[in-house]
């Protein structure tokens, strides 16, 4: 009898321990992409989860933000020019065109420099840009143009060239040295972490076009020399992000190369679309290949972020490419808002052609120093298709 009793007990205990397992709790857990045990990294969200959560934000709409009065992100972000005047102007104009969300740049020196105080600083641009109604999506990391990022006072632009100050993050002294790494883990934590629950951020972009090799006026470098640096990191760094369990979504971007299926993707690429939540990507190319490229991302059945685009000598104009934005309902961000300190009204080529003076087609940027928009015909339209969104059509 006492034997009988005992296999009774042991039964009971494992149908129960069968039925915690089944549960719709657990199974929501594995699936929606929450911490399942203490300590552990949060998994990547569903598709459901992802467009769930894509459905309640309507149709995003915006800019690479960097205030004019800032030639890169150091600028932007230190104490000594972080201009909230400025921020807040540009961000109102923003929102008055119907744009509803940023992408905006952070960098790993501000963190060393000063954790605390850059903390504050973006909980006081996140107050900013709630005012006016748009969400950041901030990004952490950038392989992009001056690859030794210096903090304090940053150089003057060099006249009539494109984006004459722009630093990497993290430079190529600390890509190359792993002993950085902590603090690198550091700052990626403690930002996540801070705003893992605030509703004013849009989400985390890992890693700005990790394998850019174009390292301007420090020559190119080859990419499987820039990979084999960035693809360890580029996996920690979602690792790290996923780390504090956010509640805003995770994603890195695309924009090299074929991505017809994803076998002819690099190993670098095919990280990035494993590991996000959303799936971002970069084209500067006229409505043909950017119809295309959608339809070769769309396999992987997630929300869409276009997020750079608009050049216009190269085809990528609003009046090309935003409509096909709105019919695909993906998340467009332009690059460049008001004409600035970044001079990108000229064009990628400017670092090997002198210009002078203002170009006669802008490359990038939508609105004059003084609030008015360079071509008056563009601002209509990101209006009318906003606004057109907003009400359903």
């Amino acid at each position: 009898m006492k034997q009988l009793r005992l296999s009774l007990c042991l039964l009971a205990i494992c149908m129960a321990f069968q039925q915690c397992t089944n549960s719709p709790d657990r199974k929501e857990n594995e699936t929606a992409g929450h911490k399942t045990g203490p300590g552990q990294v949060a998994e990547i969200w569903s598709k459901e989860k992802a467009n769930q959560w894509y459905e309640k934000q309507g149709w995003l709409v915006g800019s690479n933000f960097t205030p004019s009065t800032a030639i890169n992100q150091l600028e932007m972000w230190q104490a000594e020019t972080f201009d909230t005047a400025t921020i807040n102007r540009e961000l109102g104009w923003a929102a008055s065109i119907g744009m509803n969300t940023a992408r905006v740049y952070l960098h790993d020196l501000l963190w060393e420099q000063d954790s605390t105080g850059f903390l504050q600083r973006m909980d006081t641009f996140l107050a900013i840009a709630d005012s006016h109604g748009i969400l950041p999506l901030f990004v952490f990391f950038d392989s992009v143009w001056d690859p030794f990022p210096e903090p304090g006072k940053q150089r003057e632009p060099k006249p009539h060239v494109h984006n004459s100050g722009w630093v990497q993050s993290p430079g190529a002294n600390a890509l190359k040295d792993s002993t950085q790494y902590p603090r690198l883990e550091r700052y990626v934590k403690g930002v996540t972490s801070h705003f893992a629950n605030d509703d004013r951020v849009l989400g985390w972009d890992v890693w700005n076009e990790p394998d850019n090799t174009n390292d301007r006026a420090y020559g190119k470098v080859e990419l499987e020399e820039k990979e084999k640096y960035v693809l360890p990191l580029l996996e920690k760094s979602f690792e790290w992000v996923r780390s504090a369990n956010p509640s805003q979504p995770v994603t890195s971007g695309v924009w090299l190369d074929d991505w017809s299926s994803h076998e002819k993707m690099t190993p670098l690429q095919q990280l990035q679309i494993e590991q996000s939540d959303i799936i971002s990507f970069h084209n500067y190319d006229g409505p043909e290949e950017f119809e295309k490229r959608v339809k070769w991302l769309q396999r992987y059945e997630r929300p869409l972020l276009c997020t750079e685009y608009m050049a216009r000598p190269n085809g990528s104009t609003f009046e090309d490419i935003l409509p096909l934005g709105k019919k695909y309902n993906i998340a467009m961000y332009n690059w460049g808002l008001v004409d600035g300190k970044s001079q990108t009204i000229y064009p990628w080529d400017s670092w090997d052609k002198q210009y002078t003076g203002e170009p006669e087609v802008w490359f990038h940027d939508i609105i004059r120093k003084d609030g008015t928009p360079y071509r008056q015909e563009e601002v209509d339209l990101i209006r009318e298709l906003t606004a057109a969104a907003e009400q359903g059509k």
